[in-house]
């Protein structure tokens, strides 16, 4: 690992136990941690590499909790622009189910490469959709994400409730409980990693309670627990899945998952936009997790998440951007204006605050993925962070508050520089990992081929 300065950094926003924003600031990162952070000069002897951030804000690389990244190759579908939830999902696993490893390559590395160049430095993906035949697919992500240089958290998500059994998948998309048991074990054997630092994660995410069984579900809770993994999955989503399942099992969601041992400091849920009161306390009380996805949430019309409210109860949450064919895009800067907008259209005076929305797609993020090494700038925590440079037209007049930007004025721009594991991989707004272009061209090219198969 290399040693890098980063020095006359403008304001580092810490996002740490003291909120802390450094003006003048010098950091140093040493085997991919940061070693020494201090107002002022650090000195340079035996780096490998000094980077001048004049006129720079620095922040902790964001966190996003919840993606599909093969929808990368199916967004901007005109016919499903004004569909909600669940006939957008009937339309789209007509085009899902041709997945195969190329398209998981290059969906992945266009949608983490897409979030890099936007501050991302780890990503979670929830992939459930396992055609027959389809070819190692997680492996395919891993070494999209391994060329990147981004942090990448995968999920083994599954489905094993067909359209022939009352699901939404058609059958070629789902598996058989056994199978999905099986393949998940090796999933986690084969890539999860739980050390400091790591780079590699994986956690057990079935895609959601009117997907999958109540088999299913109770098995896959007692898997990740007998490995000490986390459990992800969709929840209260939408009006459409609440009634679903008041009609199937007469209860509503959350109560469901709590029947079935989803429930915990190691549980987090994607979207949480239509608990009630007393299920918000439950989720307090119990430190269950919430992915945020304000984006997605509006555009399938899905609602607005009691955010503020889960924020002061106590609620864990994180932020993301939800899969590319529900957002259209992958930048968890936009993802953070529009969660800051939202919450003040609600709550107005009582919403969070713009820098509130900051921690919850650093720190907030970094805790419901049960990861306590990333989401700060701290001596000891990894060396993730990214830049953005206060000078550019776009940020005239942004010197009052560095911590509020992408809450209130946004930041359109990619990040000047973004480190991920003490790893420049994002300068001047271009990914230095790759070829962007060769890459763009590639995915173009074959997007073009599996949509011709629907």
């Amino acid at each position: 690992m290399s040693r890098i300065l980063i020095k006359n950094i403008a304001c580092v926003i810490t996002c740490d136990d003291e909120d802390r924003m450094l003006k003048n600031a010098s950091i140093l990162t040493e085997d991919g941690l940061i070693s020494k952070i201090v107002q002022g000069d650090i000195d340079p002897s035996g780096c490998d590499e000094i980077i001048d951030g004049s006129g720079m804000y620095c922040y902790p690389g964001l966190i996003n909790t919840h993606h599909h990244l093969y929808q990368m190759f199916s967004r901007n579908i005109p016919d499903v622009q004004n569909m909600e939830l669940f006939p957008w999902l009937k339309y789209l696993y007509e085009i899902w189910k041709n997945l195969d490893t190329d398209v998981i390559r290059l969906s992945s590395l266009t949608g983490m490469g897409e979030l890099m160049k936007y501050g991302c430095t780890t990503c979670f993906d929830h992939h459930y959709v396992f055609p027959h035949g389809s070819g190692d697919l997680l492996e395919a992500q891993f070494a999209a994400a391994d060329e990147l240089g981004i942090r990448m958290y995968a999920s083994r998500g599954s489905m094993d409730l067909s359209v022939k059994d009352g699901g939404l998948p058609p059958d070629s998309v789902v598996q058989t409980t056994d199978e999905i048991l099986k393949d998940s074990q090796a999933a986690v054997e084969r890539f999860h990693d739980d050390s400091y630092g790591a780079m590699h994660r994986v956690a057990l995410a079935p895609c959601s309670p009117f997907s999958v069984t109540e088999d299913l579900l109770r098995e896959s809770a007692v898997l990740a627990r007998q490995y000490k993994v986390r459990l992800h999955t969709h929840l209260c989503e939408t009006i459409d899945e609440e009634n679903f399942m008041l009609e199937r099992e007469g209860i509503r969601p959350l109560a469901y998952m709590e029947r079935v041992g989803w429930i915990g400091s190691d549980v987090w849920y994607a979207h949480g936009i239509h608990f009630n009161d007393e299920e918000l306390k439950l989720l307090a009380d119990t430190d269950t997790g919430v992915a945020h996805c304000p984006i997605s949430n509006m555009k399938l019309s899905s609602g607005i998440a009691r955010i503020s409210e889960m924020v002061k109860l106590g609620v864990p949450v994180g932020l993301a951007v939800d899969g590319s064919a529900s957002n259209d895009g992958s930048s968890m800067m936009e993802e953070m204006r529009v969660a800051f907008l939202l919450q003040r259209l609600k709550y107005s005076n009582d919403a969070t605050s713009a820098y509130d929305i900051l921690k919850i797609a650093t720190r907030g993020s970094a805790s419901i993925l049960g990861r306590d090494d990333i989401g700060v700038i701290a001596e000891g925590k990894c060396a993730d962070l990214f830049m953005i440079d206060s000078s550019r037209l776009e940020l005239v007049g942004t010197e009052l508050d560095p911590s509020g930007i992408f809450g209130t004025v946004g930041c359109k721009i990619p990040a000047e520089l973004v480190m991920v594991n003490g790893r420049v991989t994002v300068r001047c707004g271009e990914l230095c990992t790759i070829d962007e272009q060769h890459i763009a061209d590639e995915a173009n090219k074959k997007c073009r081929e599996y949509l011709s198969k629907a």
